[in-house]
């Protein structure tokens, strides 16, 4: 490799060295004159193109929310039972932790009497430390896929190389599978993984592993449910997308937005949030303040007491005291922030923390002359793949 340090170094060799670092920068005239295709979306809405973590506990259905979306994909079906995919698409699936008879049963329990599709192809084993290049290959030899899932990251992930920490270790690995769907435009590669045990007040947080699996990825999404419960929530943010909450819910085995449409299926996320551990009486209340509080702004204590009986304010008093109704003036009450979210990045959230995986050295600069994840590789790689 070529190293650019204080020592004597011959002018023109310096100056190769420093055109070959600047090479790629861009200035905003250029920026300013480029005409960008907008973002695909392998569910629209929900996966865009890209590296997507697919996060949630062990057996909280994340295999069967994968399988159904790449069965909705490859028969031009219903992504989530409501979410049309326009076209069959060609999908591959890296189920590891399956075998041939219970995917023929869990595609036949998905698809009932339909056949599955011919452009769902799946692996139930990669060669150890092949997954990347496995993937690669598909890829060449199949340039219109249009998603690819690995269930699940923990059976190619690993062990950190010597010297390298956790999160450099993430990173690489987190960074390797984006840069295979970087090089495939269009193309989303969604890995399953699981959460963290604790408890995380930032949904991002409980992405099992260090932060830098989270800080590689595109987007995240995380399935939350409760055990023996058939609603669930798909909570969801990333570069591409805005943070939102949808509620799902568990139809004959098959995940399915609760409403007609993803913007139902949040209005109906925020009522189970607002509703949690709350009575009839002062569910219907939150109910109505949003419905009306719509149209007008705010309600009136008059008109909620007209609706629900004089002792209505009794209720409103309580709801306002947890924070689930505020009164912007005297007598008037709304749901706090209209019930809208905020919208975010995880890579900006977590573009900190990727300062750990700059190749430097304490003599200088360094310019690596190969590419580990540029080509397939003919002989195992020295450093190691997942």
């Amino acid at each position: 490799m070529t190293t650019l340090t204080d020592g004597p170094v011959q002018d023109a060799e310096r100056e190769a060295v420093i055109a070959q670092l600047l090479a790629e920068v861009r200035d905003g005239t250029w920026l300013d004159a480029q005409v960008f295709p907008p973002v695909q979306w392998a569910v629209p809405g929900l996966i865009p193109e890209g590296f997507t973590i697919l996060i949630g506990p062990p057996k909280a259905g994340k295999s069967w929310l994968a399988l159904s979306i790449l069965l909705a994909m490859a028969a031009g079906g219903h992504a989530l039972g409501k979410i049309p995919i326009n076209r069959r698409q060609r999908v591959l699936y890296l189920a590891l932790e399956d075998g041939d008879r219970r995917m023929q049963d869990r595609c036949r329990q998905l698809l009932g009497k339909d056949p599955i599709p011919s452009l769902f192809t799946y692996l139930t084993k990669v060669q150890p430390g092949k997954a990347g290049a496995t993937i690669r290959a598909y890829l060449e030899r199949y340039p219109d896929t249009a998603l690819v899932v690995i269930d699940t990251l923990g059976k190619v992930m690993p062990p950190a190389a010597p010297g390298e920490s956790s999160y450099q270790r993430d990173y690489r690995v987190g960074g390797g599978i984006k840069d295979i769907a970087d090089r495939h435009p269009g193309l989303a590669i969604v890995v399953l993984h699981h959460d963290r045990k604790a408890t995380a007040d930032d949904f991002v947080d409980s992405v099992s592993g260090t932060h830098g699996l989270a800080g590689a990825a595109d987007t995240i999404v995380v399935l939350a449910r409760k055990r023996q419960s058939t609603d669930g929530l798909l909570r969801i943010t990333g570069r591409d997308v805005s943070e939102a909450e949808y509620a799902i819910e568990l139809q004959d085995g098959c995940w399915v937005l609760d409403g007609d449409d993803l913007d139902q299926a949040a209005d109906r996320a925020r009522e189970r949030e607002e509703s949690s551990g709350l009575g009839d009486k002062s569910i219907e209340i939150l109910r109505f303040v949003r419905a009306a509080g719509a149209v007008q702004g705010s309600v009136p204590i008059k008109v909620i007491k007209e609706k629900f009986g004089e002792d209505a304010d009794v209720y409103v008093s309580r709801l306002k005291k947890q924070g689930r109704l505020e009164s912007p003036r005297r007598g008037f009450y709304s749901i706090p922030g209209g019930g809208v979210g905020s919208v975010g990045s995880v890579g900006t959230a977590l573009g900190s923390d990727t300062s750990n995986t700059s190749n430097t050295t304490t003599s200088g600069l360094e310019i690596p002359q190969d590419d580990f994840w540029s080509a397939i590789p003919t002989e195992p790689p020295e450093d190691g793949d997942w």
